[in-house]
Formats: C-alpha cells, sequence, structure tokens
C-alpha cells in the first residue's frame, strides 16, 4: 500500500479547538475582485480578514472554526418546492430541518452556553427554519441579545431576500456584517417551475405573478447590501433538468452586483423528505455535474465548495452536527461559561496552528512539480486541515484535486460510515466506493485489510497517513504517477516509541519502551502515551521512524 511518513509539529491546542471573528475593514464592493478557478484565487485582502474565521464564507476557517444556528424564525413566506420545513425533527440533516423552535431568549442563552463550551464558536447564524425576515422581531431580538452578551461572535443572517430591502437599516445597526442570499433563477419563467406561491405584504402571489416579485426584491437586496458593505454569499440550488444550464447566468449578474462569493448546492430530493420534488421524482444532480457547473463558473467569482447544507439548528464543525448534545432540555440546565480571555486564547492558538499549516504546505509545494495530470483523492478528515481519521469511522469524504503542486479543495460526499457497532458494513463499503469512485485514491489515518482489498478492486488505492492533507495528498501523487510498487512497512515486534512533542504549549515530549503486537494490516493493538490530558483517546498509529501520532482514532489503550 502506499504510505506517506512525514508529521508537522502539532504543538497547539488548537489541534484540538478553534474560535471567533475579528472585526471587519472598509471596502468598495465585496465582489469587486475578480478570481481564477484556482483554490489559492485571491479574495481582496481586506474581504479575507473579514471572512477568516467564518467557517461558512471562507474554506480555510471551516477547518478550524465553528458555527451555531438558532431556530428562532419558523414562518416563511415563499414556498420553494424543494422545501418541507420540519420542526420535530433529529435524524435529517438538510437545510429547514430543526429538532425544537426557540424563544430569543433561549436561543441567547444557547449561544452563550456553546461559546464556553465550543470556543472555537465564532459565528451564530440565523437560517430557518423559515426565513429571518418573515419572523422579524425574533431574528432581531436574537441577535441584540447575543451582541450583548458575547460581543466576539459574528452575527449572520441569511434569507430568500424577499423583506431584506425594508431591514437593511436594522441590519447595518446591528453589525450583521455577513448576509447570504437563496437566488435560484433570474428568470421568472424558470423561478415558476421553482416557487409556486410567494406571500408579499400580506397577499399571497400564485405563479408567475409571485416570482416576478421575488426577483425583484433579491435584486434590490443585492444593490442594498453592496451600498450598506455588507459582505453577500449567495446560495443556488442546483436543479437538473431546471435552471442548472441557467446558473451561469445568475452566477455573472450577482457578480455584477457586488457578492462575492456563490454556493452551488445539490437538489436533496428523497421521497421520505416530503417535497415537492422529491414526491415527484425530481432527481438531484450527480457530483460529476454539479463540479462542472461549478468549474464553469469559477472564473467568474469565488465558488464556496465546502458548504454541507446544514440544519437549521446545527452546532459545531461543518461536517459534525452536535446539536443533539444541546437540546432544550439539555442547555436549558447548563450554566453559560462564556469567557473572552479563554476564548481569543484558543483563537490565539488555532492561528498559530494555521500558520504552521500554511508553511508546511509552502515548503512541500515548493519541492514539488506539476505533471500536467490532475487526479482526485478521498480525504477521511476530522478537521484541522489534517488527514487524521481513521478510514471506517469518516461520514465524509473530503474530495481534492491534486495536480502535482497544488491541491485544492472541490467538494465533499457524505457516506454511512463503514466500521459500525466495531464491524465493517459491506453495503456501506459499497455506498463509499460508490460516493468516491471517480477518485485515484483515499487518503485516511488507517484502512483496514478488508476495504482495502475492495477499494483497490475499485481501482482506488488506500493511503495511510497522519499530516497535513496537502502534504499527504502530494505524497499520494507523486507515487501514484511514479507507480511505485505497492507494499507493505516493516512488522516489528518491539520499538521505541516517541509521543508528540507539545501540548497546551508545554513540552511533554518523552520516550519509552513498548511492546508492540502488529497485525498483519499494520495495525497495532497496544499504544501507550504520554500525553494525559488530550481530550480524546491519544493512542495512535505509527509513523515509518514509529513516531507515536496524536489524535487518531481506532486503536486500544491500555
Amino acid at each position: 500500500m502506499l504510505q506517506s511518513t512525514g508529521l508537522i509539529n502539532s504543538d497547539s491546542s488548537a489541534a484540538k479547538q478553534a474560535k471567533p471573528c475579528g472585526g471587519s475593514s472598509a471596502h468598495k464592493s465585496p465582489g469587486a475582485s475578480g478570481c481564477s478557478s484556482s483554490n489559492t484565487q485571491a479574495i481582496a485582502p481586506d474581504i479575507q480578514e473579514r471572512i477568516a474565521k467564518h467557517p461558512c464564507y471562507s474554506e480555510d476557517a471551516h477547518h478550524h472554526y465553528a458555527r451555531l444556528h438558532v431556530a428562532v424564525a419558523p414562518a416563511c413566506n415563499i414556498q420553494c418546492n424543494y422545501c418541507n420545513r420540519k420542526y420535530d425533527c433529529a435524524n435529517e440533516s438538510r437545510p429547514g430541518v430543526v429538532s425544537e423552535v426557540l424563544t430569543p431568549e433561549e436561543a441567547a442563552h444557547k449561544a452563550l452556553v456553546i461559546a464556553g463550551k465550543i470556543p472555537q464558536m465564532t459565528v451564530l447564524g440565523i437560517a430557518g427554519p423559515g426565513d429571518p425576515l418573515a419572523n422579524p422581531e425574533q431574528t432581531f431580538r436574537t441577535f441584540e441579545l447575543v451582541a450583548e452578551k458575547a460581543p466576539d461572535i459574528k452575527l449572520c443572517l441569511s434569507s430568500n431576500g424577499l423583506m431584506l430591502p425594508d431591514y437593511i437599516d436594522r441590519i447595518k445597526e446591528l453589525k450583521i456584517d455577513h448576509v447570504t442570499l437563496t437566488i435560484n433563477m433570474i428568470d421568472p419563467e424558470i423561478g415558476e417551475k421553482i416557487y409556486p406561491w410567494v406571500r408579499f405584504n400580506r397577499k399571497r402571489y400564485k405563479g408567475l405573478e409571485g416570482v416576478k416579485i421575488l426577483h425583484e426584491r433579491q435584486m434590490e437586496s443585492l444593490d442594498a447590501l453592496r451600498e450598506a458593505n455588507i459582505l453577500c454569499k449567495v446560495n443556488s440550488v442546483m436543479i437538473p433538468g431546471i435552471n442548472d444550464h441557467h446558473l451561469a447566468e445568475v452566477n455573472e449578474l450577482i457578480r455584477s452586483k457586488g457578492a462575492f462569493l456563490h454556493n452551488l448546492m445539490p437538489l436533496i430530493s428523497a421521497p421520505e423528505h416530503g417535497t415537492h420534488f422529491g414526491l415527484t421524482g425530481q432527481r438531484g444532480p450527480t457530483p460529476k455535474e454539479l463540479k462542472t457547473v461549478q468549474d464553469s463558473c469559477s472564473g467568474n467569482m469565488k465558488m464556496m465548495r465546502h458548504c454541507r447544507q446544514c440544519r437549521a439548528d446545527a452546532v459545531g464543525l461543518l461536517g459534525e452536527d452536535r446539536s443533539q448534545e444541546f437540546t432544550k432540555d439539555k442547555f436549558l440546565e447548563m450554566t453559560p461559561e462564556y469567557d473572552l480571555a479563554k476564548r481569543q486564547e484558543v483563537h490565539e492558538d488555532i492561528e498559530k496552528f494555521t500558520a504552521e499549516v500554511k508553511a508546511a504546505k509552502a515548503q512541500v509545494a515548493a519541492s514539488k512539480k506539476a505533471s500536467g495530470t490532475k487526479i482526485l483523492v478521498a480525504v477521511a478528515t476530522k478537521g484541522n486541515r489534517l488527514v487524521n481519521q481513521h478510514f471506517g469511522h469518516a461520514k465524509e469524504f473530503q474530495i481534492f484535486e491534486v495536480d502535482g503542486v497544488e491541491v485544492k479543495f472541490v467538494a465533499h460526499r457524505k457516506v454511512d460510515h463503514y466500521c459500525q457497532s466495531g464491524y465493517g458494513e459491506e453495503a456501506s463499503l459499497e455506498h463509499i466506493i460508490k460516493a468516491i469512485g471517480d477518485c485515484k485514491g483515499v487518503l485516511a489515518s488507517k484502512i483496514g485489510s478488508c476495504p482495502q482489498t475492495e477499494l483497490r478492486k475499485a481501482g482506488i488505492e488506500p493511503f495511510e497517513a497522519y499530516d497535513v492533507i496537502d502534504k499527504v495528498a502530494l505524497d499520494f501523487y507523486e507515487q501514484y504517477v511514479q507507480s511505485t510498487p505497492l507494499g507493505r512497512s516493516v512488522l516489528m515486534s518491539q520499538a521505541v516509541v516517541t509521543c508528540a512533542p507539545t501540548v497546551k504549549g508545554k513540552d511533554q515530549s518523552s520516550t519509552f519502551n513498548s511492546s508492540l503486537s502488529i497485525t498483519q494490516d499494520n495495525n497495532p493493538s497496544h499504544c501507550y502515551s504520554c500525553v494525559d490530558d488530550y481530550p480524546i483517546p491519544p493512542c495512535t498509529g505509527f509513523s515509518k521512524d514509529y513516531s507515536c501520532l496524536p489524535n487518531v482514532d481506532n486503536h486500544q489503550q491500555n
């Protein structure tokens, strides 16, 4: 099996935690800087500063910082054929779904609790389950309470734009610096296939008449946000056969009106969700179809590719939903432990860690040469832009495009995790292989022998490593294009293991002898660690020099 041997210095607590947002600087137009299709395409420095800790606006930030969505807005003023709001659902993960609706006071209490429990939570967003501006009193009261008690938390609003022009002054007063608009069309005849009705000024408008009102108000919203110097991201749902060929026009127009980020999302249309599209058989796009449209638009403006289409009560890192840890019956019994100094310390650790990752990426890239051949790789990661998750525990894979020098994030794909109740599920493995079938390799901290065999049969090379994603991907690419013979590492029964160097800034390095029983698939059955205060079992796999690697799961600790 292809293998990687490097390890970055993960000495700061940022490898475990993350945190809030910085201030904003003035700019003329959020969409003023043109973008190439590269993942490193330039966003104006002042905008980059404003989004640096916003996981939904910055691809880099989403590896480290968390968000909280509070469900205080149940009513909606339009009907979308892809939407079915559910107020008591804990099992679905999609927009419009929540477990419970909160009052503004409950939402503010929840925000303070989570700001203490998850200090890397930097953003509070209101995105539903209806439209926040169809519930203006609840929405703005929530923002007022949070801004008063936790001023370091960024406030974020998502809306369909129908009522935004009426509330732009209130949005500015509350210093809401990030607004997301959902715009699926700029041609009302296309919109008529998406929106059956629109409720405006206490009257319901059906068909084309309603869609025209929605379109005009969305364009006014874009103009108002640009004039107010508020960053605007636009979400568009890609619906094959309806608006897929129209989205390039949407992209061009929103760019001209100041939006700086475009998020093309796949339609979710499973029949069990109860939406009109789901019940009538409207399919969603394939990953390839979605990427094709994203790539076609990426030369015009920055594309968001890391969206998880979150629930309206999502908690935690993108791709990690911890909402069930903070249900109303639980968080109302918790005493808020909001500590600004602690949060700032966590943020400093994250910034230090990300600087190390950036330096490591630059060092690796400087030593590589592009071959002209691009491949896709699937990565199992728990965050921090590291390959740091066992293959069998992954509930999603991040997909990166690699050309020998650049490693570009292009998508994420949700899967059923392979290891359930300690056993590999054959059906889950088939689903995983189908989901990542266009990838040449899968990168994970550990991959069992059975899935390795099946992955190779499908033409996907397993690759074990624990390091920065960019370095591992480039190591894999180099070996892949050179057709390195496959093989296993040398088995050993005795080794001197060195623990990870520093945690929380304190030197806790030490070495000790450990009897290792390494199985046929090079998986230690025993591992010891000197890092006592690591938040999860620090027992790990081993690099080529048998250094103990922190934070890799699926090993036993004795």
